[in-house]
């Protein structure tokens, strides 16, 4: 069975991310699982248990400073060279901005096709890609070369297939132009006690309605108690009632969490584009006629401030 590729993304503070564990489970119905390691010295053995936890058969390491400390082509040129030799049935990468960018060298190094924002990859390489901001759902192939496929953050659960991955170091051979871009500081994003937006199992977003910056501590307060992640519109974030990093939509960040409570949030295909695969919704809205209703499962037609605290109330009386 050919190997996939998997290039993993992870972080020193946060580990393996949650995408990479989709990854996985995706490339183990398309052959036999590889996941490839790009950071600094001792990446790998950090990663091995949690890697092999989800069905890595194989990690390959490229580690050091020639690849942690240079921005993305670097790790282009040793995906490329990898590639090159084992001739894998497909390499999955994640629809994040470096594994975006990493695809797109990627895919001009091999002269290759390349899918991004794919939510499933059948076993004949044949992507499903949400487009025209969730608008429709197309299948995609690529017609030159091997699948190349970036997935979408949050298309499918994690599921375990424990394995005991052998670990090979690649040789790193980049080349000058790969080393145009130097890291020359790193600073630490502060972190609260709440989860990753785009990995989190709840989400509570503030829109328009809101009103203002203070009232977002309704949004966060609700957030708190489910334990989840705190989201917001393209309007809310544009009148600068809470920070662009937590926007939610077409031009903001993918979510499909398990609940996502859109509070005060009309509902435009901008947004929706961004968390309309979330397996429950529930919206609070005054306006009977938002948008937002036709794709709720739940909706409350009311004040949002005076709903949200009469549902925080009774969140912790049950706790």
């Amino acid at each position: 069975m050919a190997e996939v590729l998997v290039v993993v993304e992870a972080s020193q503070a946060a580990g393996v991310k949650k995408v990479t564990l989709e990854m996985l489970t995706i490339a183990r119905g398309l052959g036999e699982v590889s996941a490839v390691v790009l950071g600094g010295a001792g990446a790998a053995a950090q990663l091995a248990d949690k890697l092999g936890e989800f069905g890595a058969a194989k990690i390959y390491a490229a580690e050091g400073e020639e690849i942690d400390g240079y921005l993305v082509a670097p790790k282009a040129t040793v995906v490329a060279e990898l590639v090159k030799r084992v001739q894998p049935a497909a390499v999955l990468l994640a629809s994040t901005q470096e594994g975006k960018e990493i695809a797109g060298r990627l895919a001009v190094k091999l002269d290759n096709g390349l899918l991004t924002d794919a939510v499933e990859v059948a076993a004949d390489g044949t992507a499903t890609q949400v487009v025209f901001a969730g608008s429709t759902i197309v299948k995609s192939k690529v017609t030159k070369g091997l699948p190349i496929v970036t997935i979408r953050p949050n298309s499918v659960t994690p599921e375990a297939a424990p394995a005991t991955p052998a670990v090979e170091q690649l040789t790193i051979a980049s080349t000058d132009a790969d080393k145009l871009a130097k890291v020359v500081e790193r600073v630490a994003e502060q972190k609260g006690s709440r989860p990753e937006l785009t990995e989190a199992s709840i989400v509570v977003s503030g829109g328009r309605g809101v009103g203002n910056a203070e009232n977002f501590s309704l949004v966060e307060e609700l957030a708190d108690l489910l334990g989840g992640a705190v989201g917001a519109s393209r309007a809310a974030v544009d009148s600068g009632y809470y920070p662009h990093q937590f926007q939610v939509g077409q031009t903001g960040k993918t979510v499909s969490p398990q609940l996502y409570i859109a509070l005060g949030i009309s509902g435009a295909i901008q947004h929706r584009a961004g968390m309309q695969t979330s397996k429950t919704i529930v919206a609070i809205n005054k306006d009977p006629e938002a948008p937002i209703f036709e794709l709720a499962d739940f909706g409350v037609v009311g004040d949002l401030f005076k709903v949200v605290p009469q549902a925080a109330e009774e969140i912790r009386k049950r706790k």
